[in-house]
């Protein structure tokens, strides 16, 4: 079971969105390295949007401080447009280190959140962990079985 779980995870679709071409070419090797192959990145958050609304998408791993769409527009953007009962990840990179950053992206719907410069090896472990959730929540929804609601409530 937990090498099919770790096969799942590899083949999952990874959308990455950051303005900074390093960060993403950083996410892809780090990602590449473990094995994972469906990765879909963008630059602009245009263009992130348009993906995400074109790919069925696995995780999310999401800038926050972007130009013309920032990552909290992002955030609104991708919960109207999964289904309530559906579990998204979507990991926060940012190099945003304050508090109501870190708030604000959590109750948009973010699952996770990292700031900048992160530790490469922090980051995979969260994706696998996210994935993890994911897999196993799709599990519980092929069986009928609905997923835990749980209301998050709202801070500015």
């Amino acid at each position: 079971m937990m090498s099919e779980t770790s096969d799942l995870m590899r083949r999952s679709v990874i959308l990455i969105v950051d303005d900074e071409p390093a960060n993403v070419t950083l996410l892809e090797r780090l990602l590449k390295r473990e094995g994972f192959t469906d990765l879909l990145m963008a630059t602009d958050p245009r263009e992130g949007l348009r993906l995400f609304q074109e790919h069925p998408v696995d995780l999310v791993l999401l800038d926050l401080m972007m130009p013309d769409l920032d990552g909290y527009a992002l955030l609104e953007s991708f919960s109207r447009l999964v289904p309530a009962q559906a579990y998204l990840p979507i990991l926060v990179l940012t190099a945003d280190v304050t508090l109501p950053a870190r708030r604000r992206a959590l109750s948009l719907g973010a699952k996770d959140f990292l700031t900048k410069p992160f530790d490469a090896i922090e980051v995979v472990l969260r994706i696998f962990n996210l994935l993890e959730t994911r897999i196993l929540t799709l599990e519980l929804a092929k069986h009928g079985l609905p997923r835990p609601n749980s209301p998050r409530p709202m801070f500015g």
